[in-house]
């Protein structure tokens, strides 16, 4: 992309920052550590977290922050960051390659820069609002395929209620559309990055924060593609429940979700 903005080149460096620490923890014997809501967290979230928000705030004094392990670092400001320094922990921990740095920005809360990074592959995403979406500089966009050839992810917060429904939703799915696949990644962010490049052609996200999916809607949407509620609704980073899509099968998607969400 040419011409980026300062807060994407400053997203940019502190994503790439992150990934080197994480790259320096990967595959080694790392402190784990379960949180109350079950999920895990790693000294090199710490770190990870602490070097992204060092270098936003040398650029960005008054710029607020809200981080997935140290919360909100609150200014009186129009720009607030949402950073989650490794989304895929669990898959980190275990030496599984599928995880990433997440860094968006929001401006009046509409989606103004986002950032996914993935250091094991060197996969750096980002994004800025209506300028496209991009992979390692490269544009991208989102795939044509109709459901006959698609894959579908999901990613779910950790109350059970959404875990039941994302998981029944990925089980009767492919039974409804035939040749519809799943796979789980087990990274919020690269599940719509992979939707952003045309990996995959379709995301179900059910009760998850607004630091995992900021960053990867932008890209979606830069992509070309299309977010809507499960009623096939205008959506808000407030929802709770999003399908995300190359945009060519998204009614079909929907009018099934209503039927076995009932």
């Amino acid at each position: 992309m040419e011409n980026k903005s300062k807060e994407l080149e400053v997203a940019i460096h502190a994503a790439l920052e992150a990934g080197k620490i994480l790259e320096k923890h990967f595959e080694t014997d790392i402190l784990k550590v379960e949180k109350e809501d079950k999920s895990i967290v790693t000294l090199a979230d710490k770190e990870s977290e602490e070097v992204i928000k060092k270098i936003i705030l040398e650029a960005f004094p008054d710029h607020s922050i809200l981080g997935e392990e140290t919360g909100l670092t609150q200014n009186q400001n129009e720009y607030i960051w949402q950073v989650d320094p490794i989304d895929g922990t669990r898959n980190f921990s275990n030496g599984i390659p599928l995880f990433a740095v997440s860094i968006a920005l929001l401006k009046n809360d509409e989606l103004y820069v986002g950032v996914i990074y993935n250091p094991a592959t060197r996969s750096l995403f980002y994004a800025e609002k209506n300028k496209g979406a991009f992979l390692n500089d490269k544009r991208i966009f989102v795939s044509k395929d109709n459901y006959e050839r698609a894959i579908i992810s999901s990613g779910k917060g950790r109350k059970s209620e959404d875990r039941e429904l994302c998981r029944e939703l990925i089980y009767l799915l492919p039974k409804k559309l035939a040749g519809l696949t799943v796979r789980d990644f087990g990274s919020t962010a690269l599940d719509l990055a992979y939707v952003a490049c045309g990996a995959t052609e379709a995301d179900l996200k059910c009760g998850l924060n607004i630091y995992d999916i900021s960053a990867g809607f932008l890209l979606v949407l830069e992509a070309g593609g299309v977010i809507t509620n499960f009623d096939g609704g205008p959506w808000k980073l407030s929802d709770k429940y999003f399908l995300v899509s190359n945009g060519i099968f998204h009614s079909v998607l929907v009018e099934e979700i209503k039927k076995i969400s009932v």
